[in-house]
């Protein structure tokens, strides 16, 4: 069944989640038009990690070559004594299939914008929409659009989101996080996760000899939500100042870093209306950065979307269906992230317990550390939905 065939679907968001979506759709038949209030597609400073499970999707789009040229395969994961600098135990990345890779954001985004435009996706910038009704129309230079499916994949602020769960109600981690890119042309491809307590960083490089770093402190000062407020470096490098010699050298090389607050949001109880809108993504799920999922439970969500609408004629019984199929493995997704949020930063006790745990994890059962994490990345979306381009 080719479902998708003369659909004309309206995709707000030109995210990661949004324009993968936008692909889905294409390679499927549909009409596929993405709205984005932004005046450039770019991303700056900002890393991501793509898992085997995030991979599989972007394989079946037909994406492998140009993002095996663009990314770097990650070698380890290796959890790190921020305090003494001591690497607590290396678990190899290398023999993921498909291939666990690190990318900029951009370039991701880009290798995205490049196969759209291909498969004859309408990307149309600096159209802000203000105001979506519930069968989902809604105004565009001054005339009514009427998709036959409208997708919100407008972020953690999304106004498909409030259209329907009502307004939002997150509350402060107690966490806030900074995002930097300092040099290091001889980085190992490995994420490093840097533990301290109530306190962490995580490392991992990029192209052009980049080093992305992501570093989270707890404290009770709030800070705003979203990746783009300016911070003094010297604010970050204070708070690490205790730690190893081998952080600090990191940490001292950076020269523009970005502040946020860690918000929790919870899950939206609904996804999906009346076979006309839905949701996916952060505007559906939001999610904590200790799994690295983020963007991979996005572009599950979209190939899986487009998917379960191509197999249906019916869009209310396609939704519904998406929303069934999706919202236990985010939940599950998100818990897992929790969880890490607490145990990368044990003090005393806990502390040392779990880092022998670890390290005798990595001498003993090196595998079992990622055979633990097998529910998440062996997930094959596209098998499992039987997703099937045109």
């Amino acid at each position: 069944m080719q479902a998708n065939v003369g659909r004309r679907i309206a995709i707000i968001g030109a995210g990661i989640g949004g324009l993968t979506t936008a692909l889905a759709f294409a390679q499927t038949g549909a009409d596929v038009t993405v709205y984005e209030q932004a005046d450039a597609l770019t991303e700056v400073g900002a890393g991501l990690q793509i898992t085997p499970n995030g991979a599989r999707v972007l394989n079946a789009l037909g994406l492998d070559g140009a993002l095996s040229r663009v990314g770097i395969t990650a070698e380890a994961v290796c959890p790190m004594d921020a305090v003494t600098g001591r690497q607590i135990a290396r678990f190899d990345l290398s023999n993921q299939s498909p291939t666990y890779r690190f990318y900029h954001r951009a370039d991701l985004l880009g290798v995205l914008v490049d196969a759209c435009r291909a498969a004859g996706v309408t990307i149309q910038l600096n159209t802000r929409i203000a105001s979506i009704t519930s069968d989902g129309r809604f105004m565009v230079d001054g005339a009514m659009v009427a998709p036959t499916l409208t997708i919100g994949a407008d972020g953690l602020h999304s106004q498909m989101r409030a259209l329907l769960n009502g307004p939002g109600r997150p509350f402060f981690t107690g966490q806030v996080a900074w995002r930097a890119l300092v040099k290091r042309q001889d980085a190992e491809a490995k994420a490093q996760i840097w533990m301290a307590p109530n306190s962490h960083v995580v490392t991992y490089p990029l192209r052009d000899g980049m080093l992305n770093v992501v570093a989270v402190q707890e404290r009770s000062a709030w800070a705003e939500e979203g990746w783009h407020h300016a911070d003094d470096p010297a604010n970050l490098q204070a708070v690490f100042a205790d730690m190893s010699d081998d952080l600090q050298v990191i940490l001292k090389d950076v020269t523009d870093v970005r502040l946020w607050g860690l918000f929790r949001h919870p899950i939206a109880g609904r996804w999906q209306q009346d076979g006309a809108v839905a949701l996916l993504g952060d505007a559906a799920h939001p999610t904590l950065p200790f799994l690295a999922q983020g963007a991979n439970l996005a572009i599950e969500d979209g190939l899986t979307l487009a998917a379960c609408c191509q197999h249906e004629d019916s869009l209310q019984r396609a939704l519904k269906s998406y929303q069934s199929h999706r919202q236990p493995r985010v939940t599950d997704a998100i818990a897992a992230a929790n969880g890490n949020a607490r145990n990368y930063h044990l003090d005393g006790i806990p502390r040392r317990a779990a880092h022998a745990g670890l390290g005798g994890l990595g001498r003993v059962a090196p595998n079992a550390f990622l055979k633990r994490l097998g529910w998440l990345y062996d997930y094959d979306a596209p098998k499992v939905h039987g997703f099937t381009p045109l």
